[in-house]
């Protein structure tokens, strides 16, 4: 491990309830400060005064900010691919409109708790080799997948189905992150309509 990749690594995994507790607070108070006071003043002291513990005890946690700003990014990542997982297991509806618009519905459901935040992550977050490499594989793991449905499903028209997969998940991601995370406020279900009937038209040829 390199000493960039240790200033971004967790100092302390929890072991006990207690200790997966206080990390758990850290990381909350953490992203209300980051979205409070933006990332540049939303210190460590902060942040532990938010989760009401000492300095110390934060250290003993995350070496760093960085490191906490990593570690939500990542959760965000994992929430996106927990969605691929589910839609795996349980299958998805039939009609492509509806299995369209079930995916983008939750594309926005991730994105939309806290787009403030959001926009911190994607501007200012580090950029550490695992996190882009874990970008990497969640990309290729719903490509993957999309390109499976779209390859079975007699809706579908559009000949190259591996670049028309590409096209959505990247369209949806892109837009989405985009759109959500704006300083403009947006209409989610405006926006859920509009990106849908797009899809479903290229698709349909």
């Amino acid at each position: 491990m390199t000493s960039d990749e240790r200033r971004l690594h967790p100092r302390k995994q929890p072991r006990q309830v207690r200790a997966e507790l206080t990390r758990e607070r850290i990381l909350t108070a953490a992203a209300h400060v980051f979205t409070e006071h933006g990332y540049a003043a939303g210190t460590t002291n902060r942040i532990a005064e938010r989760a009401r513990i000492s300095i110390g005890s934060l250290y003993q946690y995350f070496p760093n900010k960085d490191a906490i700003l990593l570690e939500l990014l990542t959760r965000h990542l994992d929430g996106g691919m927990a969605a691929t997982d589910r839609f795996r297991r349980e299958g998805l509806p039939g009609a492509l409109e509806e299995m369209i618009r079930v995916m983008v519905h939750t594309a926005i459901g991730n994105h939309v708790e806290d787009p403030h935040l959001l926009r911190v992550m994607a501007e200012q977050g580090p950029r550490a080799p695992q996190l882009l490499d874990q970008i990497r594989r969640n990309y290729q793991e719903r490509v993957e997948f999309i390109r499976e449905l779209l390859d079975a499903h007699p809706e579908v028209r559009v000949a190259d189905t591996d670049t028309a997969a590409k096209l959505a998940v990247s369209t949806v991601e892109l837009v989405v992150h985009q759109l959500v995370a704006a300083p403009e406020p947006i209409d989610t279900g405006r926006l859920e309509n509009e990106l849908v009937g797009m899809l479903t038209r290229y698709l349909r040829g």
